[in-house]
């Protein structure tokens, strides 16, 4: 389609139409509708412009409408109509509240002052899955700052936060049966400095409800076999002696990092050394009560058991692991979800959910594991590295992040097709995640300048309904641009890396 780069929505809606006239923003204007769809208009407008929409006292005479519409058929779909006033229509309050963010995206500082185009807009998401992973054992985020990524997730039309809650450098959320877990394995994390924390039940209940406000379902993961050296620290007859690999003994004289010893606290960046003793029945005692408790504090459908990396387990003992997590989880009536390794197991429970963190050129065997998942009657997230892992390098200069899979550009994590990446029918595709992982990263400000702005790519790609062969970086790139005052607004600190003509108004 032919798209209005002038307007600078991110993800490209279905259908725009930008007309000549111009919606005047005026103090005194006025909104009736859903919250928080219409606390969430009020409050951004507000902060950009200095203007805050007051509750219509009379819903006919409001100048913002939001409301929900049964006509509008598609699940989080809306239409968006700017004239003598302001209609959004979500089929769903989904549907508003995106239609909200679009409405947002459209304010535009004239020169006679703030308002809107003229337009009509309809839109729905491409994808069921659009998803930002936050590494949180590696280095913890407070329950702010939890919201916060939400909140900007959010405003981009993701609706999933996948929290990697364990690894070898942290457990970050209460286990009442497993005590010692945030007494002895939460104080800690990537950075020797960084006094790590973790999450009561109490607090992962306030992230669930914030996330459901904004329409974002929250994934926990509990990483097994592999990446569980912290269990170690809290239950050493746990887990296995360290698995000192080639790679990680290079990786730990390369980077001056101390080596893995079990039952004491480690804060290096190197992997696939740790297991979990497969063959202990208070293994499985332990796993069992972990995820019961985590189904407990999380509604959401699916719970994530890792499965990557797993350098330290043998490949029958870890099909093995992988069958008994994934069973657990459907015991406990949620979907199982882990990383593509986890199709090596043949026995993986039916419907298990697998993400593909491979290349955008696959190897054979990352390509067969994610096949396997559908085979067994699930489907597949895609999280290409070399494309929308948010932790890689920018470029080889810029200071934060990794390497590992090559650097990435805003235009490499906009440039990819997600049904041509894997051998697999359109409809097994769940969607997209993009996984920030936090080796690097000691603040806030840290990470938002690894996320954005690919993260916006992504969000392109997982809701943009436009055909890959219909997509031009040229006309991405303006739009993105166009977000500069808004994300400015929002306090965002994203990269302005020169690949994007930013816009000053």
């Amino acid at each position: 389609m032919v798209f209005p780069v002038a307007a600078g929505l991110v993800p490209a809606p279905s259908s725009v139409a930008i007309g000549d006239g111009f919606l005047p923003l005026l103090p005194g204007m006025t909104v009736t509708g859903p919250s928080p769809a219409s606390d969430r208009l009020r409050d951004a407008v507000a902060r950009r412009t200095g203007i805050r929409l007051e509750p219509a006292a009379d819903p006919a005479e409001a100048a913002v409408v939001l409301r929900i519409d049964a006509d509008v058929t598609a699940a989080e779909g809306y239409r968006l109509t700017v004239g003598e006033r302001i209609e959004v229509a979500g089929g769903d309050e989904a549907g508003d509240f995106y239609g909200v963010e679009t409405l947002l995206q459209l304010l535009t500082d004239a020169d006679g002052g703030w308002g809107w185009p003229t337009a009509r807009i309809a839109d729905a998401p491409r994808f069921e899955h659009r998803g930002v992973m936050l590494d949180v054992a590696r280095r913890f985020f407070p329950v702010d700052e939890v919201k916060t990524i939400i909140d900007r997730a959010a405003a981009l039309k993701l609706n999933r936060l996948h929290l990697h809650l364990s690894d070898d450098q942290g457990w970050r959320i209460q286990i009442d049966s497993w005590p010692l877990l945030t007494e002895r394995a939460s104080g800690f994390a990537a950075d020797p400095g960084d006094p790590g924390g973790f999450y009561t039940k109490d607090d992962f209940r306030e992230i669930v409800a914030h996330a459901a406000s904004r329409h974002v379902v929250i994934i926990p993961e509990i990483d097994l076999p592999g990446h569980t050296h912290a269990v170690g620290v809290a239950y050493p007859e746990l887990v296995e002696e360290p698995h000192l690999h080639p790679a990680l003994l290079a990786d730990a004289e390369r980077l001056g990092h101390a080596l893995p010893v079990k039952g004491e606290p480690y804060t290096g960046w190197g992997v696939g050394h740790s297991s979990l003793r497969i063959h202990e029945q208070r293994t499985w005692d332990f796993v069992r009560d972990v995820l019961t408790e985590i189904a407990e504090v999380s509604p959401g459908p699916w719970i994530h058991v890792g499965g990557d990396e797993s350098l330290g387990t043998s490949a029958d003992d870890f099909a093995y692991a992988i069958e008994c997590a994934t069973s657990i989880v459907r015991e406990l009536g949620r979907i199982p979800v882990a990383w593509h390794e986890a199709g090596a197991a043949p026995a993986l429970a039916e419907g298990s959910v697998g993400q593909y963190w491979g290349l955008l050129e696959p190897e054979e065997t990352h390509a067969a594991h994610a096949a396997h998942f559908v085979a067994r009657g699930g489907r597949v997230v895609l999280s290409p590295a070399d494309a929308v892992y948010l932790d890689m390098k920018y470029d080889a200069d810029f200071p934060l992040g990794l390497a590992w899979a090559g650097t990435v550009s805003v235009q490499r994590a906009h440039g990819w097709d997600p049904t041509a990446l894997l051998d697999l029918p359109a409809d097994a595709i769940a969607g997209i995640e993009a996984p920030l992982w936090t080796e690097t990263v000691r603040s806030l400000p840290d990470a938002e300048l690894l996320m954005y702005p690919r993260i916006a790519a992504a969000a392109e790609i997982a809701w943009s309904r436009m055909a890959f062969e219909e997509r031009s970086w040229e006309e991405f790139r303006t739009r993105l641009g166009r977000l500069s005052p808004l994300w400015q607004s929002e306090r965002i600190r994203f990269h302005p890396v020169d690949e994007i003509p930013w816009s000053a108004r």
